[in-house]
């Protein structure tokens, strides 16, 4: 049994061009190292289309049978992830392929990147087809919302374990550069499938890897190379539009740089981008802008529920150029009127998301004001979902929620079922634990639509989809009724005097 799962998967590593057929025999030996097999008889059936999933669970059953790995998720992962590195290309083959590749287009360079790590489990398809995704119709356009259900919740025996493991210092973080081919720990995810391809960013050298989430398509991350802080400053505005030059058909981000409203891992300088056209794209310019000594800049304040400066042209130089005075500019603002501080007892609050894209063959630069200052009503954040929300939405508002993307929490699919089954059977929300919470949104909705069984779903997630939009509401700085945006041509007009 156990050879005919070793045979597949080396099919598979064939057939998804992992390994040459010259390898075949070599990678069959790697396995039954690994799994501390001293004989192999060859099968006599062949093998083909083999479904990943399935074989590699073949696997991990012998494995925990053998006493070869805990029979838990996490060392389950940390086991099949050793065994897919002893088929995965080596880092120079890979980098090497894919500079051979970008002779003949950027685009077939990232496809073929991102095939690799998907063939590889680097990206586990099997689990990101979990999701739950859909589309919600705002009056800023639909809106993409997701449920995550791809990253696995730690089991209570790798709980326990992490607890008690000695704390590494390496890697430094979960992007540094030297997580390629790690073993991983219970406490740190298995990197022996992971690659990096090496690019020149402005000159220093940065990687480019996938993110093995994949909240939308060909999610990737572009990371320094040298472990270094995040910063938004002008050379950031340049490092992404060096990447939009070698990469057009991909948008680049960077998540801001404070806390509140900055990303999870503030402490490695790192953009994410893909091949994606996010919501916040799509949605037009509602106010045009002129700024003084920019008249070549296309630019204006996009209708979007977070407030958005967009700058468009031909010239780049002038663009980040623009873009520093505009950043400047806001870390030093002060509106008590609107409730913008730059600063308190020395703590600063203001910075931007910037998102660069080339559209056209313009370059195009978002520039997104964030605040994340904090008072005892809103402890979690002025410019931050409020408590009212936190039923469906408490999490940080980082780079790909800001663009129109919510990336909602695993409990919600749970929690959805059961109010479903609790409306239809008239049930007392407010008398049920988990869904208290959601009592006074559901009522209300319920209040306003003539719920069946048949359309209760649609209503479900529409509603989720609104509460999705408020939570964009709560994060911009300037809200979209006539005092915000007055507020907001008031930092403008002070940009022309800065």
């Amino acid at each position: 049994m156990i050879n005919d799962s070793i045979t597949k998967l080396v099919s598979y590593a064939l057939e998804n061009g992992l390994i040459e057929p010259y390898d075949r025999v070599y990678s069959i030996n790697r396995l039954l190292e690994a799994l501390h097999i001293d004989e192999y008889e060859e099968p006599n059936e062949k093998y083909s289309n083999i479904d990943l999933e399935t074989v590699l669970n073949e696997i991990l059953e012998y494995a925990c049978e053998k006493g070869l790995c805990e029979n838990s998720v996490v060392y389950r992962d940390l086991f099949d992830t050793k065994l897919m590195g002893l088929l995965t290309p080596r880092p120079s083959e890979v980098d090497s392929k894919f500079a051979q590749k970008y002779k003949n287009s950027p685009k077939e360079a990232t496809d073929y990147f991102y095939d690799l790590s998907q063939n590889t489990n680097y990206i586990r398809r099997y689990r990101i087809k979990k999701d739950v995704r859909w589309m919600t119709s705002t009056e800023y356009g639909d809106l993409d919302i997701t449920i995550n259900l791809s990253k696995p919740e730690k089991d209570p025996k790798a709980i326990a374990a992490a607890k008690n493991a000695k704390q590494s210092g390496y890697p430094k973080c979960l992007l540094c550069y030297e997580n390629v081919g790690y073993a991983g720990r219970v406490n740190s995810p298995a990197r022996q499938n992971h690659r990096v391809i090496l690019l020149k960013i402005d000159g220093q050298d940065w990687g480019l890897q996938y993110s093995p989430y994949v909240y939308y398509n060909e999610h990737c991350i572009l990371f320094n190379k040298q472990h270094t802080p995040m910063k938004i400053d002008k050379a950031a505005f340049s490092k992404l539009f060096s990447f939009v030059e070698q990469f057009p058909h991909y948008f680049i981000g960077s998540n801001a740089d404070l806390p509140i409203v900055g990303g999870s891992i503030l402490a490695h300088e790192h953009f994410q981008g893909g091949n994606y056209e996010f919501p916040m794209a799509k949605a037009t310019i509602d106010k045009p802008l002129t700024f003084k000594g920019y008249e070549n800049i296309n630019a204006g304040i996009v209708r979007w529920p977070m407030s958005v400066i967009r700058l468009n042209g031909n010239s780049k130089n002038d663009i980040i150029d623009l873009a520093d005075k505009i950043l400047n500019a806001w870390r030093n603002y002060t509106d008590e009127a609107a409730f913008i501080f730059a600063e308190t007892d020395g703590e600063p609050h203001n910075t931007i998301t910037p998102i660069a894209r080339m559209r056209n063959g313009n370059y195009e630069l978002d520039l997104v004001l964030r605040n994340n200052i904090t008072t005892e009503e809103h402890p979690l954040g002025v410019y931050h979902p409020h408590a009212e929300l936190h039923h469906i939405k408490k999490e940080n508002i980082g780079l790909i929620e800001v663009m129109g993307l919510a990336v909602l929490p695993s409990r919600l699919k749970h929690e959805m079922e059961m109010l479903k089954d609790a409306i239809l059977a008239k049930k007392d929300l407010r008398a049920i634990d988990e869904l208290e919470k959601h009592a006074d949104w559901a009522e209300k909705f319920i209040s306003e639509n003539n719920i069946t069984e048949s359309n209760i779903d649609d209503i479900i997630r529409h509603e989720i989809g609104i509460v999705f939009s408020k939570v964009l509401e709560h994060a911009g700085v300037y809200k979209r009724d006539e005092n915000g945006q007055k507020a907001f041509m008031r930092f403008v007009d002070s940009l022309n005097n800065y």
